[in-house]
């Protein structure tokens, strides 16, 4: 089996830019609805001022209800979300770096 790989780290480059795009704007409208969700706007307050109702994190996006309702359990939750996003943070970091080491791409690493 005669396939190229290509190595994480130089993918986002060999994206064409009718997709990379619509994804940036999609980024950056996720974005501003959450600065709109959470912060003041710069001529009503303070610069750089959260509003009173709202909590570090809820953006009052639940769809399938998995909020706890409690607030100690709702700081649970998201101890448990950070937690587990700072380890799958490092295991990305480790692939990227394993991938400049030995110049092979993650599922060649793997034999596959």
């Amino acid at each position: 089996m005669n396939v190229h790989h290509t190595i994480a780290n130089n993918q986002l480059a060999e994206i064409p830019g009718t997709i990379l795009f619509p994804f940036f704007l999609a980024i950056n409208i996720t974005e501003a609805l959450r600065a709109s969700i959470g912060w003041v706007e710069p001529g009503l307050g303070p610069l750089f001022t959260l509003r009173e109702s709202y909590y570090p994190g809820d953006i009052r996006f639940d769809p399938f209800g998995f909020r706890p309702k409690d607030a100690k359990g709702y700081e649970n939750m998201q101890n448990k979300e950070l937690n587990n996003g700072r380890l799958a943070m490092i295991a990305a970091a480790g692939m990227c770096v394993q991938e400049q080491i030995n110049g092979k791409g993650i599922l060649e690493n793997l034999g596959f």
